[in-house]
């Protein structure tokens, strides 16, 4: 009996069987979610083969610490922002063993949303090894904390798989 719903756990069994086949390994860097999309892999028998670390970087001086995010990007962009995502992943990936890395920030709710971040605002983004980068701006509405960050969850795990593919 897992602690998630069987979508997402189907999907964390995918890719920890896919990437335990194909030898490579996978980092988070979290903000949203606070480990989360982590917790949802290492739910799965056999994680250990796979995920590598999770970095819950919350706060802006744990995104610069942890990651490398930039205080300059901080300040311009905020800390839900394209431009912060990429570089959360980028530090995910080039400070682990990982072949692949997906980080998220967002607004998870009730509160702390505005007209140009609203609730349920939430940029990922996932990078390889080879150079390969998605980002996906999410727009998953006021639908209650709990629900984006589970939506949240869903759309790092399929982003995940995405990369592995190319």
């Amino acid at each position: 009996m897992s602690i998630f719903p069987t979508d997402i756990t189907d999907k964390a069994e995918k890719i920890i069987r896919d990437f335990t086949a194909a030898g490579l390994m996978v980092s988070t860097a979290e903000s949203c979610t606070g480990g989360l999309i982590a917790g949802a892999l290492t739910e799965i028998a056999g994680s250990s083969a796979v995920v590598d670390r999770g970095f819950v970087t919350y706060t802006n001086t744990a995104k610069m610490e942890m990651l490398g995010v930039q205080e300059a990007t901080l300040a311009r962009y905020g800390a839900v922002s394209e431009e912060t995502a990429r570089q959360m992943v980028h530090g995910a990936l080039f400070r682990s063993r990982a072949a692949i890395a997906v980080a998220v920030t967002g607004v998870a709710g009730p509160g702390g949303g505005s007209v140009e971040k609203p609730v349920g605002l939430v940029h990922l983004a996932a990078k390889s090894r080879s150079g390969d980068l998605i980002h996906r701006k999410m727009l998953y509405g006021d639908i209650g904390r709990d629900q984006v960050r589970l939506a949240t969850v869903r759309t790092a795990l399929e982003m995940i798989a995405e990369l592995a593919q190319t």
